[in-house]
């Protein structure tokens, strides 16, 4: 599936109150544009493709929503965070296209 939007993403460590463990392919989160709780956001999945994405891990990816809504949004706040019982990383929206 082709992204809605590419964005640097930056997951957060365990000591910056991330996640302990890393994701794989599949996983999604909710994504908002407040790190403030409790979040107000919108279904996304990040596309991994086959590398696991680690605590402290800086990649640029590209981001489906399950609403059209969630994408315009996004698009617009220009950086949004990602979360899972909390604050676990963030994003700088860089685009529209695939990343390289």
């Amino acid at each position: 599936m082709s992204p809605q939007l590419v964005a640097d993403v930056r997951m957060f460590t365990r000591a910056e109150g991330g996640r302990r463990s890393p994701v794989g392919p599949g996983w999604g989160c909710p994504c908002s544009v407040s790190r403030v709780q409790p979040p107000v956001g919108y279904d996304g999945w990040p596309q991994l493709g086959d590398t696991l994405l680690h605590p402290g891990d800086q990649r640029r990816l590209g981001f489906v929503f399950l609403t059209p809504e969630g994408v315009d949004v996004m698009r617009q706040a220009g950086t949004f965070y990602l979360w899972e019982a909390g604050c676990i990383g963030v994003a700088q929206v860089v685009g529209d296209s695939a990343p390289r």
